[in-house]
């Protein structure tokens, strides 16, 4: 059977090149792009695009019986950052989109989901070093409780239904194909910008807050394969623990200087450092690791190299 894919969210941060590695991979007529509105962007233009709201369970449906969706993956959300400004909606957003392809799985018209959790279902009262898999998860902000909610759910509809559906908590990440997107490790993403524009950046965190991070390109390849990954080998079910890198603002500063030794960093942590100390520092992602092989390629320097040829380009 050919696997047709339906991406939700694909003109976001992770969305835009998510779409773009699985058309990839699996062909431009078995991938379907959809999003709240249509923007003028590679993603639309390059393949299949559909207008969808992810809160709409008939439109979701629509389009799984349109185009004989066997794959969703579930990327629409309202990030850390942005949410604690709409809390209400935030969770709206966040959980009954889940619900609508739970649902829709648990009717037997898709086969397989993929949805995202983040590293904010972790919380004050977690080990911030080396976080385990299995620990104290209190999140402090909608975002994360939002995430941690649907990560029951998601191992609910597993075990109830046999709901085959896939998840790992996503570190900060990095890209230089889209603009941060409202998270709170977000500062990783526009320093590099700010860097090549003006030279200096005014950092939102303070120097030494360290934070799991990891280069996009890892985080599409984590995402695919753990969809690849046979059943019996995905003993998860609420999320699996993914890890790259862990560093500071003072640490990235110091890399980006190896390139642009001009470059200055000043600090002015606000309401976000706040968010950043609710979560860990590094992440033990050993079960993702032994249970479907993932490994991470990218260290910061070699993504410190890529993201300026890129940015400068």
């Amino acid at each position: 059977m050919t696997t047709k894919i339906l991406i939700i969210g694909a003109c976001g941060q992770i969305g835009t090149e998510l779409t773009t590695q699985l058309r990839a991979q699996y062909g431009v007529e078995n991938v379907v792009a959809s999003d709240i509105r249509k923007l003028n962007n590679a993603i639309v233009n390059t393949g299949i695009f559909e207008v969808v709201n992810a809160l709409d369970y008939n439109q979701i449906e629509h389009l799984i019986e349109k185009y004989q969706i066997t794959d969703v993956y579930l990327m629409a959300a309202l990030l850390s950052a942005t949410a604690e400004k709409n809390p209400a909606f935030a969770w709206d957003l966040n959980m009954n989109s889940l619900f609508h392809v739970l649902n829709l799985a648990k009717a037997g018209k898709i086969k397989k989901i993929f949805w995202p959790s983040s590293i904010a279902v972790f919380g004050p009262t977690t080990p911030r070093e080396n976080t385990p898999q299995y620990t104290i998860m209190e999140p402090t902000t909608v975002y994360g409780i939002s995430k941690q909610t649907g990560e029951r759910w998601c191992e609910y509809y597993h075990h109830q239904f046999g709901v085959d559906v896939r998840s790992i908590r996503y570190p900060g990440l990095i890209s230089w194909t889209s603009e941060p997107g409202g998270g709170t490790t977000d500062y990783a993403v526009d320093i590099y910008h700010k860097a090549l524009e003006d030279g200096k950046y005014e950092c939102f965190l303070s120097e030494d807050t360290k934070l799991p991070m990891m280069y996009m390109e890892d985080a599409i390849r984590a995402t695919i394969e753990i969809m690849q990954a046979d059943t019996e080998k995905i003993k998860i079910r609420s999320s699996y623990n993914l890890a790259g890198i862990s560093f500071t603002p003072a640490e990235i500063a110091a890399e980006i200087t190896k390139h642009i030794p001009n470059f200055t960093i000043t600090y002015k942590p606000d309401f976000r450092q706040k968010i950043a100390d609710s979560w860990p520092a590094s992440i033990d992602d050993s079960r993702a690791r032994s249970d479907w092989g993932w490994s991470h390629q990218f260290d910061q320097s070699a993504m410190t190299t890529i993201m300026l040829e890129n940015l400068r380009k």
